[in-house]
Order: C-alpha cells, then sequence, then structure tokens
C-alpha cells in the first residue's frame, strides 16, 4: 500500500471514529436532551447556508406548490428539525439496548395486520420509508418476528460496521443493497419468511418507474411489488411516527392494498407509492426531504439538483 492509500485509510478510519464516537455521546443523554439536541442541529441547517437545506427547499417547493412562502419556510425549517432529531434519536437506537428504545413506543396501532400476515404461511415483506424513525420500527418489528432487514450501506465502514451489530441485537439478520443482499432476502421470503424493505429510496432506471407521488413523479422501485406479485408473499406498511409531545412513537402498521399484488408492474407500483404519500402527506415534516428522492427525472424533465 503506497502513501496516498494509507493516508487516505487514515482519515477514512479518523472519520469513522468521529462519527461514531458523536453517536456515543448523543446516547449518553437523557431522553429530552437528545430531542432538544436534534432540534438545535436542524434549526441550525435551517438558518446556515448548507447543501441539505438547499435539497429540502426544492423537495418541498415541487411536492408542495400550494404553499405560499412564509408557509414553505416554516416547513423547512419544521423538516430540518425533524431531520435533526430523527439523527439523535437514532443514535440511541443503534448505541441502546434495543429494548429501551422498544420502550419509547407508546402507542401501536394495526398491529393485528403484521400478526395475521405472519400467520398465513407466506412470505411476509414489511415496508416502510424514510418517515419517522425507523431505527425504532426496525427494533419494533424485529420484535415481533425474525427478519431480514434490507439496508444501504453508509460510506464509512465504522458507522457500517455499528449498524450491523447493533439492527441484529434481537436474533434478526441484515442484507446489504448488494446484488448477494437481494438475493438472500429473495430467498427469504419464498421460503415463508419475514424481511423488512424500505420502499422510497431511488432505484436506477432499469430497477424502477415513473410513478406519481406528492404533485409530481418519482422513480420508484419495483423490488416489494415484484415479491407480492400474484399473491406470492404479503405485503405490510410499518411506521413508526413522533408523538406530538416527544415522548416516543406511534407504530401504525397497514395491509398492503390490492393493487399492490396486481401482475401489471405499473399498477403494483403506483400503489405502493401512493401509500408512502399518504404517510407523507399525514406527518410532512417527519418525512427526509434531505434526501435526493427525485435525483433522476423523466425524459426531457430538467435535473432539480
Amino acid at each position: 500500500m503506497d502513501a496516498f492509500s494509507q493516508s487516505e485509510l487514515f482519515v477514512e478510519k479518523l472519520k469513522g471514529a468521529l462519527v461514531v464516537g458523536s453517536l456515543r455521546l448523543f446516547a449518553l443523554l437523557p431522553w429530552r436532551a437528545v430531542q432538544s439536541l436534534g432540534a438545535i442541529i436542524g434549526w441550525l441547517m435551517w438558518r446556515l447556508p448548507n447543501g441539505s437545506r438547499d435539497v429540502v427547499r426544492i423537495n418541498l417547493a415541487k411536492c408542495f406548490p400550494e404553499l405560499n412562502a412564509a408557509e414553505h419556510d416554516k416547513l423547512v425549517g419544521r423538516s430540518l428539525m425533524d431531520i435533526g432529531r430523527t439523527l439523535t434519536e437514532s443514535a440511541c437506537a443503534w448505541v441502546w439496548p434495543a429494548h429501551k428504545s422498544l420502550a419509547r413506543v407508546r402507542e401501536v396501532e394495526g398491529l393485528e395486520v403484521l400478526e395475521a400476515a405472519l400467520a398465513s404461511g407466506k412470505g411476509v415483506v414489511g415496508i416502510t420509508s424514510h418517515l419517522g424513525n425507523w431505527e425504532v420500527l426496525n427494533h419494533f418489528y424485529c420484535s415481533q418476528c425474525k427478519p431480514i432487514i434490507f439496508y444501504r450501506p453508509p460510506k464509512l465502514k465504522a458507522v457500517d460496521d455499528l449498524l450491523r451489530e447493533q439492527r441484529v441485537q434481537l436474533g434478526n439478520r441484515v442484507a446489504p443493497s448488494t446484488k448477494e443482499g437481494i438475493l438472500s432476502v429473495i430467498k427469504e421470503v419464498r421460503k415463508g419468511g419475514a424481511v423488512g424493505i424500505p420502499a422510497d429510496p431511488e432505484p436506477s432506471l432499469s430497477s424502477g418507474m415513473f410513478v406519481p407521488f406528492c404533485g409530481t413523479v418519482a422513480l420508484t422501485s419495483k423490488f416489494v411489488p415484484g415479491m407480492l406479485a400474484g399473491g406470492k408473499a404479503v405485503g405490510v406498511f410499518l411506521h413508526a411516527l413522533r408523538l406530538e409531545d416527544g415522548s416516543g412513537y406511534k407504530v401504525i402498521l397497514e395491509a398492503a392494498p390490492e393493487a399492490m399484488y396486481s401482475e401489471d408492474t405499473y399498477t403494483a407500483v403506483a400503489a405502493m407509492s401512493s401509500v408512502v404519500e399518504k404517510y407523507v402527506r399525514a406527518y410532512p415534516s417527519q418525512y427526509m426531504w434531505s434526501m435526493k428522492r427525485f435525483k433522476k427525472r423523466p425524459e426531457g424533465e430538467a435535473r432539480w439538483y
């Protein structure tokens, strides 16, 4: 290994150590302080120039064109403060024992939907999005069954190592978004097991299609609808939404609509997007609008970012 490569490796390890150290420090704070610190981080992101704020502004302007300038700026601020809260709260979910995170789940609506799916004898596909706190949701889902959780690995190895360790506390497994990970998820569903998959990361053009989402169109993955097509598996939507009083979360579970089982791919993908949109519109500030969800656009349309 040459000196340049050694230097890059050292810098990456240093970054990883700093990030993991910060996450562990967040997790030492009392719960109210965790949320307050997250809100402060988000407020600073709102008030100081940065790329995340720019992306949030663009996404919200495109998805909520009915808002006037004052309403738009207010939602930008609320969104960034909730993004900050998600960061610090997720640090706790990554560091705490799972039972401590689960104690923050104050309400559960629709648990019978998951119970019926698990009793069906078919594979179960738990479907979520980047809304609320998906790390707490992972613990909740894994407390009900032993799924494989599908995820996109972070760039820093130290952070990935932490997540892989903490996300399997309840005896479940994780699968990165690689060819091997995708195959393991498909095999698990085919043999009647359970998996958890986020519906909203932007896929490659060949793996998705443009369907309606929040007043525009978004390139959306065909992966989940493909596993459900024809009733080969059972789909359940799950979200952990932050309660207004800041005490914890409400987990909401909902059966996938009949249209998601359609053999027509567009119908199924559009149905999945419609459910996610329903929750995003109900809890708009809790969605991760800093994600470049609309990076790829239909042919002939200008790029947003």
